[in-house]
């Protein structure tokens, strides 16, 4: 007899689910007929993500949101409870990428939004829900990004918000110690999605195109097998990518090396084997 899936009948949070591998995992997980709640700021790609949710067999709830707004977070998790009664799994995806160098800004503010949609989004969202979370021993999944782990030039924003999330959750962790709630962090390597295309440049602009070639890129539904994986296992950390798991120890022992292979990447060189993937 075939094992019930993990997560039938369960209530998923997902932010960020309107495109990229925020919809791409939700299309993974909508199979196992989970009950998903889709946050983003796009009301009508959001409708069409639930749509295509529910031809798979999940049950979809559609709330639109902004999670820079702390009152915007706690209305999704009020608006979850209210329609399915708990919250077993919370998917901190959304979030949005900056490429500049530093002395080319034009605008500090730049920096704070992106504080308040990578890392303070998922700091509210995960604080309204905890006591649901606790509730039923589930699941938290963080996506962060290489970038968290490494820093990146022309990156600086970005690389920030995906550090202070893994200091954030790695803390978490730590204080959800024996409440049966799993912290999951997840650090992609490149991602063929929008996000790329949605990276914004020193003007706050949007630059509508890609900054590195997508050779060692994975697909969104690759990334999305891989959330799905980690909420499974309740793993602590995915890392997407090999060059991405030796340069974790590459920088402890030659950091200057790991600095000088960032840089060549964000150029455009290829980085040297074996960091090629």
């Amino acid at each position: 007899m075939a094992a019930a899936p993990v997560f039938g009948d369960k209530v998923v949070v997902v932010t960020g689910a309107s495109a990229g591998i925020g919809r791409a995992f939700c299309l993974a997980l909508a199979p196992q007929r989970p009950r998903l709640v889709l946050a983003a700021r796009e009301a009508a790609r959001l409708e069409a993500v639930a749509s295509a949710c529910r031809e798979a067999g999940a049950q979809a709830l559609v709330v639109p949101t902004d999670v820079a707004s702390a009152q915007a977070c706690r209305a999704l998790v009020e608006q979850a409870l209210a329609r399915f009664g708990a919250i077993d799994v919370l998917v901190n995806n959304a979030g949005y990428s900056m490429r500049s160098r530093l002395e080319d800004v034009s605008d500090l503010s730049l920096y704070e939004r992106m504080m308040q949609v990578n890392y303070l989004g998922a700091v509210y969202l995960t604080y309204h829900a905890l006591p649901a979370l606790k509730r039923a021993r589930g699941r938290i999944l963080v996506v962060s990004s290489l970038t968290g782990l490494s820093g990146v030039p022309t990156r600086t924003g970005y690389a920030a918000s995906k550090h202070a999330l893994i200091g954030f959750f790695d803390s978490l962790r730590i204080e959800l110690q024996g409440s049966g709630v799993s912290v999951s962090v997840l650090c992609p390597d490149f991602v063929e999605s929008e996000v790329h295309l949605r990276a914004v440049g020193p003007d706050g602009k949007a630059l509508g195109k890609r900054g590195l070639p997508p050779a060692n890129a994975i697909t969104a539904e690759a990334c999305a097998a891989l959330m799905v994986r980690a909420l499974t296992r309740r793993q602590r950390l995915v890392v997407t990518s090999l060059r991405g798991r030796l340069g974790r120890w590459l920088k402890l022992l030659a950091p200057a090396l790991v600095d000088r292979i960032a840089a060549r990447a964000v150029a455009g060189a290829p980085a040297p084997a074996p960091f090629r993937s």
